[in-house]
């Protein structure tokens, strides 16, 4: 006799049985028969009582389930699984899972009467026409559902409209778009270059390097981060980042900029600007009138107004490089970097590869400006990962007119930088656009510029191919030397240039070739596509001269030309028909020339290739040569109604008591330089900011001041005798209004001419004016932020008073303020 088991035996059992039944049913409903007519194996038992009553029950509420069809599968599962668990109890005293097996036969005659079943419910067709509609109604509701959310999508999100229109419009492939968007994503792990220094010479090289530079006035440390840079404690706060915002073009700018150029819609991209706030705008506005004075001082002065202003960092990094102080000038434009960075916020992801900065805003150019620099100087340094990275992303940014020639920079980093199959992989995303324009004259990518069409992407493509069969074990080298035999037909120019670089010997036969002949400057070219042609050889032979030199490849390469010269036309050779008829475009050419004017220091060779109306051009550092498609620039409708942002605010006399009792501490000596001040009242027309700017000038620029005051001195001794008798105490001017005048002896004659005679009142009537400012300000004035100010050296004030107040002689007043002012010092002013 088999042992009785136990209860947790029997539920196991049961849960076997149960999944058995499950899955016999589900294979019987796939079939389209119903479930009370369908066998089920095992058959049931026979079963009595209270059991029997509960599984008819259950198998009529089975039926009403199927009938009506309004249950889900997963109640109707769960149902399933009762009946199932109902039915077994009965059989769980059997003694073995044998007694499942007996007679099989018996159980297509019990249930023979199939018609009545069939007649009590829905007939077959019934049930599939009713779950046909139901399926209808049900793919309805969710196309209804779908609209509902597009229709929240498009008022959550005005430009989603907009570029589903793009979308539409866009004769580029989505598939090259993602291609091309996943080769211009950008790594953020290799913008770091102190890391690649580390990989090279060690931690402790690199900081040891950096403990003995020279650095300025450590700061309190904050954390600051960055993707672009790696802040220091010699920066100033972060929070000081202020004025740059960025949003995406409009529908109109979109048109606007593709009828500019000649463009049709892409696929996939996205257009963004950089915006301006009215203090950014107006510290620009002096800072384009620092650049126009030609005084570099004056670039520290703005930094006192906004630090993090990227124009006025890229200046100062232009001057500190003339200077050939490289690391000054490095760390300038690594904060001009943070300063942008402050302001890629939101959906704006310049890592992405997808985003782009409209190039013919000038809020977005010095952006690309300071990555050009950086690119620049990382290859000074040898990061040459790191520059091709901070390429790519510059690359990014704009593709399709290249506005500072990243293209230039990649064709040979990509092959120092170990990133072979990355330049393979760009140049096969638009073969077959290039194939159908050569035979259709059609392409998505018309009048823009494409890597397969540049010289320098030719060659290097072919030597990235060679250095990865050479890696592979291909000593055939079919795919490169085919690749190099086009690079050849299509630029010859580079041939004679490059083995002269890299030290390859050709035969006389060769050289003598027309098609080999070198032009050193554009006389004898037609036009300036073809001086464009000849450029680029002479850049990316000089460039990538190295990558050439070593025996195996220099032997490949003078090969194959060897084998297809014989091939080349017997005249002076024309630039390809796709390069032709985008460099005739001045939006694209200049790009090629704003690359050789960033890049003078190693470019200068090439000037004569650049015409001569754009090299005797007036450009600006901070703007080298606007594109031509530009739709602002630094002008009178750039600078409209922000001229008076940075004047001085006119404040109170409460106000400006409380600003100069924090300037000059000291009180005796802050009454004689307001008395000072109260007596030349011309001095009002020099230092529009009152008296605070007055004696902010005089303790940062003292020489500056001097000589201003000793020219104000001589003005005022024909309209203020004050200045030259001494002695004379403030209150004695004459009566009626005095025209003074003050220029500085080294201003322009024009900028004489420009400053109006403005009518000065007396004294009395200029305190009775301020008293009544006073009274209409009240108390509002109080509540309002003050600036934080450092008091000016106690010597400085004195001697300055005394300088140029009483008639005492020079050396006598600076005794007494020597002796003054060391009195005045043990008292514990600061």
């Amino acid at each position: 006799m088999p042992p009785r088991l136990n209860k947790r035996q029997l539920r196991e059992q049961e849960e076997l049985q149960a999944l058995k039944t499950d899955v016999k049913q589900n294979d019987g409903d796939s079939e389209g028969q119903s479930e009370t007519s369908s066998p089920i194996a095992p058959p049931k038992p026979v079963v009595g009582g209270f059991a029997a009553l509960m599984a008819d029950h259950d198998d009529d509420d089975s039926e009403e389930d199927e009938a009506a069809q309004t249950k889900s599968s997963k109640s109707k599962k769960k149902k399933k699984k009762k009946k199932s668990s109902a039915a077994t109890p009965a059989a769980a005293p059997s003694p073995a899972p044998e007694s499942h097996t007996p007679e099989p036969a018996p159980a297509p005659a019990a249930e023979t009467p199939q018609p009545p079943a069939s007649s009590s419910g829905p007939s077959k067709k019934e049930r599939k026409a009713l779950k046909k509609q139901k399926a209808k109604g049900k793919q309805k509701d969710d196309m209804d559902d779908v609209d509902k959310a597009l229709a929240e999508l498009s008022l959550k999100y005005p430009d989603l409209k907009q570029q589903l229109a793009t979308a539409a419009a866009s004769t580029s492939s989505p598939a090259a778009a993602r291609s091309l968007a996943a080769l211009l994503a950008v790594s953020l792990q290799h913008l770091d270059s102190e890391a690649e220094l580390r990989k090279f010479f060690g931690s402790k090289v690199v900081a040891a390097a950096k403990s003995g530079a020279p650095s300025g006035p450590a700061r309190p440390s904050v954390m600051q981060r960055s993707n672009l840079t790696r802040p220091k404690p010699t920066w100033w706060p972060a929070q000081l980042r202020e004025g740059l915002s960025v949003r995406p073009l409009t529908a109109d700018e979109l048109d606007a900029g593709l009828r500019r150029h000649g463009w049709q819609p892409l696929h996939g991209e996205k257009l963004w600007t950089i915006e301006y706030s009215k203090k950014y705008r107006a510290v620009t506005l002096q800072f384009m009138r620092t650049v126009m004075s030609g005084d570099p001082e004056g670039f520290y002065q703005l930094l006192r107004l906004l630090p993090y202003h990227a124009d006025t960092l890229l200046q100062l990094s232009e001057v500190y490089h003339h200077r050939e102080e490289h690391s000054t000038a490095a760390d300038f434009v690594d904060r001009a970097l943070f300063t942008y960075e402050r302001g890629f916020v939101g959906a704006f992801n310049f890592t992405s590869g997808a985003n782009r900065l409209d190039f013919d805003h000038v809020e977005n150019r010095p952006f690309f400006l300071a990555l050009h620099r950086q690119v620049t100087d990382l290859q000074r340094r040898g990061c040459v990962r790191t520059a091709f990275e901070f390429a790519r992303l510059m690359y990014a940014l704009d593709p399709w007119s290249d506005p500072h020639g990243a293209l230039l920079h990649l064709d040979y980093l990509s092959i120092k930088a170990g990133m072979t199959q990355w330049l393979i992989d760009l140049c096969e995303v638009f073969e077959s656009d290039v194939e159908k324009e050569v035979q259709e004259g059609k392409s998505p990518y018309v009048r823009r510029i494409i890597p397969n069409i540049m010289p320098g992407i030719a060659y290097s493509h072919a030597l990235a191919l060679f250095m990865r069969e050479e890696s592979s074990g291909d000593s055939q080298h079919e795919r490169s030397t085919a690749a190099l035999k086009h690079a050849v037909l299509n630029h010859p120019p580079v041939v004679p240039i490059l083995a002269d670089k890299a030290d390859i010997s050709l035969s006389g036969d060769i050289r003598s070739h027309p098609a080999f002949r070198i032009h050193p400057d554009a006389s004898m070219l037609l036009s300036d596509s073809h001086a464009i042609f000849h450029l680029l050889s002479h850049l990316y032979a000089q460039r990538a001269a190295a990558l050439w030199k070593p025996a195996a490849r220099a032997s490949w390469f003078a090969q194959t030309v060897a084998s297809v010269y014989n091939t080349l036309p017997t005249v002076p050779p024309a630039p390809p028909k796709l390069f032709f008829n985008r460099f005739e475009n001045p939006a694209l050419a200049w790009s090629i020339y704003r690359h050789v004017l960033v890049n003078e220091s190693t470019c200068r060779s090439l000037f004569p290739f650049v015409p001569r109306q754009l090299l005797d051009a007036r450009h600006l550092a901070c703007d080298p040569l606007p594109p031509s498609t530009r739709v602002s620039e630094y002008d009178s409708e750039f600078f409209h109604g922000v001229e008076d942002m940075l004047a001085a605010r006119p404040r109170s006399r409460r106000q400006e008591a409380r600003f100069l009792e924090r300037l000059v501490p000291d009180g005796p000596l802050r009454r004689q330089l307001q008395d000072l001040w109260d007596a030349h009242p011309g001095l009002a027309q020099r230092f529009p900011g009152g008296i605070i700017q007055f004696a902010q000038v005089a303790a940062e620029m003292p020489d500056m001041f001097e000589d201003m005051m000793v020219a104000l001195a001589d003005a005022g001794a024909d309209g203020v005798p004050e200045l030259r008798e001494g002695g004379v105490m403030p209150g004695g001017m004459p009566g009626g209004e005095v025209m003074v005048n003050f220029v500085d002896p080294e201003d322009d004659i024009d900028d004489v001419e420009d400053l109006p005679l403005q009518p000065v009142a007396p004294t009395g009537q200029q305190n009775a004016g301020a008293q009544q400012q006073e009274d209409e300000d009240g108390e509002e004035d109080e509540d309002e932020e003050e600036e934080e100010v450092a008091p000016l050296p106690v010597r400085f004030v004195r001697s300055l008073v005394n300088r140029f107040w009483g008639g005492r002689s020079a050396a006598e007043n600076d005794e007494d303020s020597d002796e003054e002012g060391q009195l005045r010092d043990t008292e514990g002013v600061d």
